[in-house]
């Protein structure tokens, strides 16, 4: 029998080839669309509504708008469909704590590698799902955004993490789909969206987000994967629907029909069918909960592991377990480099090269068999992502891109710690990115990306300059030029868990991600520098640090902070924290120096 559960609290890419015109003429194409559209350039972002003061319930809230003006005082959507119908379409997938050890289990990375753009050094901000998806939607910081950890706890009487900081500090008007809707594409979201953007049934409601035509978030009891709501639009208000779980004795299919990934990719698929047609373009985020794992102590299925595949996946009678074009059985330890490396030498050190208390002290509680076990769950959990990404490729026209990436990486052992992520080592910061779409030229890309880029990129694609207050740089004169390397150096910032506890991930993970100090980190090509802050004083500040080089190998092995063959990689890295520490004062709506720009070259 399946547990009664409370109510929650809170594609193949076809054989076809990309057809699309040089990158060069889609650029021009977009430009002239505009030009059409007005004879000045649009207004940067425009003005949105705020989040709607109405009463809110399950039968709806009332849905704001977002409305941007050419400067000649037309409106985009109100011009004929011929002056606007050029610009892209633009999805985006976003994984849930998608680790790179799981690449290789993935078809539709393999196939968008082989089509499109695949970026070697992709990166994340901060390596915790709040922040990361925060600063993707804004293409800022999280020391402009506000959002420093996963939930809300509270700093200077404002909230410090999750939704409540999200939309305190005024994100929600900042994000790059307020932009797009404005400039006349139909935007949607579909999946995991926030952390603590919830619903408890008989409760109002949480505000719909500014800049979204269509919002069918899936709330955090997904994360189980089964028996979980979900919001939708109808006349222009929010509501909500419930997505009951089978009991265990109905078919497979049927149990798979209503897991997590099932219910996203079916909201996924029919928004691109509803709007293939239209004359306005579109985008689309979706954003599976796979391969997170689930956060209640209690599986909802008797034997359902941490990390929960759909049925269809998992190993059974006469069937093997589903870990894409690889055998789980050949997953072990040795797809995690640095697992179980002694943590003696990792200890930071101060300015003066003396050691600083060490932070990562306590044992790995889980055996080997776990760790492994984990992984082949966690391969098998993201089939189910797999098969929505091969088949929105197979559904979208040549004048769609597709990009795919994670908000952040996930550990499993390596480098002496457990199961979680929050550092910024390679295992919980490097993420994938992939991009096919027209005249995106195939080939890996040297370039040091991080995802506040994304943003300006969807923009760029969209005719819409990028607001001042954006950090990130468009990904698209990358797209038609693999050798083109203008940034060789990314920054992560990370507020230590601890300062607000209550982590959805802390049930099964325990204390992993509050032992984490707050830091910030500058990598390269080929060393990361880490610089801690060892006193949880909001005025107080002791420094201590990590160096790693990644020119022998590319994990972590050792703390070279104090050794002198790398004085000279080191002291680099620290002029660029300098300049990180110069340029960390913009946030909210304030503009970013020019100078601030360049600190990533």
């Amino acid at each position: 029998m399946a547990r009664n559960r409370s109510t929650p609290a809170r594609v193949t890419i076809s054989d076809r080839p990309w057809t699309g015109e040089s990158l060069l003429f889609v650029r021009r194409r977009i430009a002239a669309a505009i030009c059409l559209a007005t004879a000045a350039a649009l207004t940067a972002c425009g003005s949105a509504t705020g989040p709607t003061t109405a009463t809110a319930d399950a039968a709806g809230a009332a849905l704001p708008t977002a409305r941007v003006q050419a400067a000649g005082g037309a409106r985009l959507a109100d011009l004929p469909a011929a002056k606007r119908d050029q610009r892209p379409n633009i999805v985006v997938v976003l994984l849930d704590d998608f680790s790179m050890d799981l690449v290789q289990t993935m078809r539709s990375m393999r196939q968008m590698k082989r089509a499109g753009a695949s970026y070697s050094h992709a990166f994340v901000v901060d390596s915790l799902c709040c922040v990361s998806r925060s600063s993707l939607f804004t293409g800022q910081y999280p020391h402009q955004t506000g959002v420093r950890t996963n939930t809300s706890g509270q700093r200077d009487a404002m909230p410090l993490g999750g939704y409540p900081a999200f939309e305190g500090y005024g994100n929600p008007e900042r994000a790059f789909n307020v932009s797009l809707q404005g400039a006349g594409y139909t935007t949607g979201f579909v999946g995991k969206y926030l952390n603590e953007y919830e619903w408890v049934k008989g409760r109002a409601l949480p505000p719909m987000p500014p800049g979204w035509s269509q919002l069918n978030v899936v709330f955090g009891s997904a994360y189980d994967g089964w028996d979980f709501d979900s919001t939708y639009v109808r006349q222009g208000r929010l509501r909500t629907r419930h997505h009951a779980a089978p009991p265990l004795s109905a078919p497979v299919k049927a149990r798979d029909r209503a897991y997590a990934g099932s219910v996203i990719e079916r909201y996924a698929k029919k928004f691109i069918k509803a709007h293939a047609d239209d004359d306005a373009p579109y985008f689309l985020e979706v954003a599976p909960y796979a391969p997170h794992n689930r956060t209640q102590p209690q599986p909802y299925y008797p034997g359902d592991p941490v990390f929960p595949p759909a049925f269809r996946d998992r190993p059974a009678a006469g069937r093997k377990g589903n870990c894409g074009p690889v055998a789980c059985t050949s997953l072990t330890t040795r797809d995690l480099p640095g697992f179980g490396d002694a943590r003696r030498d990792n200890v930071p050190r101060k300015a003066n090269g003396t050691k600083a208390r060490a932070w990562n002290t306590r044992p790995n509680p889980f055996r080997p068999g776990q760790s492994v076990a984990d992984l082949r769950n966690r391969a098998m959990m993201a089939q189910s992502a797999d098969r929505t990404v091969r088949r929105i490729l197979r559904l979208v026209d040549d004048n769609t891109y597709v990009v795919l990436t994670s908000d952040n990486g996930f550990h499993l052992g390596q480098n002496g710690l457990a199961r979680g992520k929050g550092t910024a080592y390679d295992t919980d910061v490097h993420v994938p990115l992939y991009v096919v779409g027209p005249g995106v030229v195939p080939g890996t890309r040297a370039e040091l990306t991080s995802n506040v880029d994304l943003g300006p990129t969807f923009e760029e694609l969209a005719g819409v300059a990028s607001p001042a207050y954006r950090s990130g740089q468009s990904l698209v004169p990358t797209f038609g030029d693999p050798a083109l390397v203008r940034r060789n150096h990314v920054f992560i910032e990370h507020t230590a868990q601890a300062l607000t506890k209550l982590d959805p991930d802390s049930a099964l993970n325990g204390d992993e991600l509050d032992r984490i100090p707050s830091y910030v980190a500058v990598r390269s090509r080929t060393g990361l520098l880490i610089r801690y802050d060892m006193d949880t004083s909001v005025k107080r500040n002791a420094w201590a640090y990590e160096f790693y080089s990644y020119k022998s190998r590319k994990w972590e092995k050792t703390n070279a902070f104090a050794q002198p063959r790398h004085a000279g990689e080191v002291q680099a890295l620290m002029g660029k924290l300098s300049q990180w520490d110069r340029c960390a004062t913009a946030t909210g709506n304030q503009p970013v120096p020019p100078v601030c720009r360049t600190i990533t070259q």
